[in-house]
């Protein structure tokens, strides 16, 4: 399926941030730093990804100007894990976009979280459930 995916941040810090905190609550942390010394453009534009040891799966790229907002979603291992998501983003900048609860519009099982990242996109903690 996927095997890496990125998001942008015009204050790539607080975004690291919010993405260090709540990342870490899922059992992912960051694997990957990078500054792009190799491009005259912009050498000290920063990078750095997101997942399982040796795996840069979810990448932060620091952009100059605001990109249209996306919406990423993470799994979480259970209820808990979605509460522990969503309170360690709002301390860290996030803002309500729906409180841990059930989502049942979309399947029995589903329970998620919303976040509004500090770049302004739509980020999602979710489990299935049973049977997905």
């Amino acid at each position: 399926m996927i095997d890496h995916a990125s998001t942008y941040a015009t204050n790539f810090m607080a975004s690291r941030d919010f993405y260090d905190a709540t990342l870490a609550t899922l059992g992912f942390n960051r694997v990957t730093n990078m500054v792009t010394t190799w491009d005259p453009t912009w050498p000290e534009r920063n990078l750095c990804a997101y997942g399982p040891p040796g795996q840069p799966i979810f990448w932060l790229v620091e952009v100059r100007e605001a990109a249209t907002p996306r919406h990423v979603g993470f799994q979480a291992k259970g209820e808990e894990a979605i509460k522990a998501w969503y309170a360690a983003g709002l301390a860290h900048g996030g803002k309500d976009n729906g409180a841990p609860g059930p989502r049942t519009q979309y399947h029995p099982g589903y329970y998620a979280a919303f976040l509004i990242d500090p770049d302004g996109n739509n980020v999602e903690a979710v489990n299935h459930g049973a049977g997905h």
